[in-house]
C-alpha cells in the first residue's frame, strides 16, 4: 500500500468487485413487487366497489392470481433498468438512490406480473388446466362456484367467461400500472411501445399454440417458434427492455439486451417444457406430466418423436391430449428419455444460457447489474424437477 493510500477508500476496480459480490435481496425484492400489486389491487377494488359482491370476487380472484411466483419478469425489468442505469446504492444513506424513482421502478416492474398473471389465466383456460400453482385454476375455481350455488346455465361456460373476462382485465391493468408508475412521461411511453410489442408477440404467440396442438403435429422449427414468441420474448427479452426503456437506452443497449435476453429467455422455456413433463407436483403445482396430458407440442416432444422408434413415436403422438394414468405418463417419460430428447434439451440450456452470459458480460453494462443478471439466468434455467 503506498503511504497515501487510504484503506477505507476503495480503488475503481475494487468498487466493481465488490458491487459484483455484494448479494441481492431477491426475497426482499419479490416482497416490494407484492405490496405494489396489493395497493394497485386496493385502487381497483375501491373503484369496482358500487358495482358489488361479484365485483369482489373479481378482484379476490385476481389477488389471487398475481400471489406468489419467482417474479423473475420482474426482477428482470428492475435489472434491465440499472443495466442501463446504473445500480441504485442499496443501503447507503449517502448513495445516490432516489426513493421515490425506486417505488415508481418497483411499480412499473410490477406491470410485468400482471401481464404474466393475464397470459396464465388465458393460458389454463386454452388448455383445460385444472390447477395454477397448487390451487384451482381460474376458470376451474368459477365453474365450481357457479356449480355449488346451483346457478343457471352451464357451469363450465360461466368459468370460461369469468376466466377470460379476469384475463383480459389483468392485461388492461398491466398497462394502466405502467403508465401510472410515476416515472417521466418520456420515458413510460417508451417503455409502453415495448409492452405494446410484448402484448402482440404474446397473444399471437398463444395462438400458434393452439394452432400447433389442433393440427397435432409440429416439427422443431416449429415448436421453436412457439417458444420463443408464446414464452421467451414475454418472459425475459421484453421485461428487460422496458427496464431499459424506462433508463433511457439506446438502440445498441437494447441489441446488447436483446443478445442476451432471447436465448435466455428460450433456456428458459425450454426449462419450462422439461418441468411439464418431468416435474415433481409439489414443486410445480400442476399434475405429473401435465404438458403430455395437455398434448403440448413442445421442442421436447418434436425431439423425442424424430429419434423414438416407429412404435413409440406413434405411441407418444396418440397419447397426447388425453388422459393419462400415472403409469402411462411415466411410459412416455420412458419414451422421451429413451431418445435421447431429454438429454438434448439440457444440452441446448446449456449452450443458449452460456451464450447469453457471454454477451452480457462483454456489453459493458454497470458491473452489480451484470453479476444480479448472471445471478439470475442461473436461476432462471436451472430450476429443479
Amino acid at each position: 500500500m503506498t503511504p497515501d493510500a487510504s484503506p477505507d477508500v476503495p480503488t475503481p476496480e475494487q468498487a466493481d468487485e465488490q458491487a459484483d459480490a455484494r448479494p441481492w435481496d431477491a426475497a426482499a425484492f419479490r416482497a416490494r413487487v407484492q405490496a405494489a400489486l396489493e395497493q394497485f389491487l386496493d385502487t381497483q377494488a375501491e373503484r369496482l366497489a358500487p358495482l358489488g359482491p361479484d365485483a369482489d370476487r373479481l378482484v379476490a380472484e385476481a389477488r389471487a392470481v398475481v400471489s406468489g411466483g419467482k417474479r423473475f419478469r420482474a426482477a428482470f425489468c428492475w435489472w434491465g433498468h440499472q443495466a442501463v442505469a446504473g445500480a441504485f446504492a442499496e443501503g447507503d444513506a449517502a448513495g445516490q438512490a432516489d426513493a421515490a424513482h425506486e417505488d415508481a421502478l418497483v411499480r412499473a416492474s410490477a406491470a410485468l406480473e400482471l401481464l404474466h398473471a393475464s397470459a396464465l389465466v388465458h393460458d389454463d383456460l386454452m388448455d383445460a388446466s385444472d390447477t395454477r400453482r397448487g390451487r384451482p385454476a381460474t376458470h376451474r375455481g368459477f365453474e365450481a362456484e357457479h356449480r355449488a350455488d346451483a346457478w343457471r346455465g352451464d357451469p363450465e361456460q360461466y368459468g370460461a367467461a369469468a376466466a377470460i373476462l379476469l384475463g383480459d382485465l389483468l392485461l388492461s391493468w398491466s398497462d394502466e400500472l405502467l403508465r401510472t408508475c410515476g416515472l417521466p412521461t418520456e420515458r413510460v411511453a417508451a417503455a409502453l411501445a415495448v409492452l405494446d410489442a410484448c402484448r402482440t408477440e404474446v397473444i399471437a404467440g398463444q395462438f400458434l399454440d393452439v394452432s400447433v396442438q389442433a393440427r397435432g403435429r409440429a416439427d422443431v422449427d416449429a415448436a421453436m417458434t412457439v417458444l420463443r414468441y408464446k414464452s421467451a420474448k414475454y418472459s425475459i427479452e421484453r421485461p428487460l427492455h422496458v427496464g431499459a426503456a424506462l433508463a433511457g437506452a439506446d438502440e445498441a443497449q437494447v441489441h446488447a439486451l436483446t443478445g442476451f435476453g432471447l436465448p435466455l429467455g428460450e433456456a428458459f422455456q425450454l426449462r419450462d417444457d422439461l418441468l411439464g413433463v418431468y416435474g415433481d407436483p409439489a414443486t410445480t403445482g400442476k399434475p405429473a406430466g401435465d404438458d403430455l396430458v395437455e398434448g403440448k407440442r413442445t421442442v421436447l416432444v418434436a425431439l423425442a418423436l424424430d429419434a423414438a422408434s416407429e412404435e413409440d413415436a406413434a405411441l407418444l403422438d396418440r397419447s397426447l391430449g388425453r388422459p393419462l394414468t400415472d403409469e402411462q405418463v411415466d411410459r412416455l417419460r420412458t419414451i422421451i428419455t429413451g431418445a435421447g430428447a431429454a438429454a438434448q434439451v439440457e444440452e441446448v440450456i446449456t449452450a443458449l444460457a452460456d451464450r447469453a452470459v457471454g454477451v452480457l458480460h462483454d456489453s459493458g453494462f454497470d458491473p452489480r447489474a451484470t453479476a444480479v443478471l448472471t445471478e439470475l439466468a442461473s436461476a432462471a434455467t436451472q430450476r429443479a424437477l
